[in-house]
């Protein structure tokens, strides 16, 4: 049997990993500025994360939801103390794109209506409804488009107001800081304008925090810049430093019922403790703290590039847009300076993700062998 072949591979093959810096299999050592899509948080390894692993899976590493589990409640108790949203209650999957299927999904169920609004360049994942609100028809098949998804652009709240009023639709979601479109965000008018229409027409507001949440941002959620209050909040990618986890909160005020959701792997022991152990280290490390100065030497450091066109995004979830596609740009980072950085469909736009423990020494190298390959 071989492998389903969809996914355009470099040639590295790493076998080891610590801190920020990965090894292939023929001993080069690689700068981590891209984390595997923003999902490495507190760096590869860190000892606090492989020791409670390790110590849970000498116990119990998974049984189901049938039974009672304290470290989700421990889990969930952790995540509204730190992220300031204690008055949600937490469901967890296995990744971003279940947790944005059932955050459409809980909107759906409480309004009575089935349209969503989503936003231009959006990405919330590959699965039936998830993969609807994504805005590449590419990968969206026949069978998902039978979801009614509209798309509108960023900041034109003329445009949303004329679909709100409808009166079809069930859910808005957005993402803070858009990951694969290339680090546009809406304004805080925006935001506030679109929250308080949702309110005004009993339509739900999904914030996908999938890869802007858990302090990448400089915030532990990226909406928390614009001061709004989302009925529901996505999760995943950082939350896990690698290990498969999802999570939707959902605000105290929506009710549940047995059955409405459900799920085989999430919330299991392993995936519990590896977000307890991101937490803890957030935490315990001052990492959000560190994430804000980082990306604000990040920005000042920036302006050293002078082909650089802009700078975009918040804390380390951030862009660096050129004036040409960055493709082959990537390519000499990676084989030549051993640095992985991340594309975007905006393919002028090169992205930035590393561990939110990263150092100011560690930029400076960063920013040393970009200026090599670009000249």
């Amino acid at each position: 049997m071989k492998l389903f072949d969809v996914y355009p591979l470099y040639d590295v093959t790493p076998v080891s990993a610590k801190g920020i810096v990965v090894t292939d299999d023929k001993g080069q050592e690689y700068l981590d500025f891209y984390g595997g899509h923003a999902v490495i948080s507190i760096g590869h390894a860190h000892p606090l994360y492989v020791k409670r692993l390790k110590d849970q899976l000498d116990k119990i590493g998974f049984y189901s939801n049938a039974v009672h589990n304290p470290l989700q409640v421990e889990l969930a108790t952790k995540l509204g103390k730190l992220s300031g949203c204690s008055d949600y209650n937490l469901f967890l999957c296995n990744s971003g794109a279940e947790a944005n299927e059932n955050a459409l999904k809980m909107a759906s169920f409480q309004t009575g209506k089935s349209r969503v609004i989503a936003f231009n360049n959006s990405f919330h994942g590959r699965t039936s409804a998830a993969v609807a609100t994504t805005d590449n028809e590419k990968i969206n098949a026949p069978i998902n488009k039978q979801q009614k998804v509209t798309f509108l652009p960023f900041n034109n709240i003329t445009a949303f107001a004329n679909e709100i009023v409808k009166g079809d639709v069930c859910a808005v979601i957005l993402e803070s800081i858009q990951g694969v479109g290339g680090l546009d965000e809406p304004s805080s008018e925006f935001f506030k304008k679109v929250e308080k229409l949702c309110k005004d027409h009993n339509v739900f507001l999904i914030a996908d925090e999938v890869q802007s949440g858990f302090g990448r941002s400089g915030k532990f959620f990226a909406f928390q810049h614009h001061g709004i209050k989302p009925d529901i909040i996505t999760i995943a990618k950082g939350m896990g430093n690698g290990f498969p986890v999802g999570g939707v909160l959902i605000h105290e005020s929506i009710k549940a019922s047995y059955g409405q959701l459900g799920t085989t792997f999430g919330g299991n022991h392993l995936a519990c403790v590896a977000t307890l152990a991101v937490l803890e280290v957030l935490e315990k490390e001052g990492l959000m703290e560190n994430t804000k100065e980082l990306g604000d030497y990040f920005l000042e450091k920036a302006k050293e590039i002078p082909q650089l066109k802009r700078t975009k995004g918040k804390g380390l979830m951030l862009g660096l847009e050129f004036d040409f596609e960055v493709a082959e740009l990537r390519k000499k980072l990676i084989y030549e300076q051993h640095i992985f950085t991340g594309g975007a469909s905006d393919k002028n736009v090169l992205r930035i993700l590393p561990a939110l423990n990263i150092t100011k020494t560690d930029m400076d190298l960063f920013f040393e062998k970009l200026k090599i390959a670009l000249s």
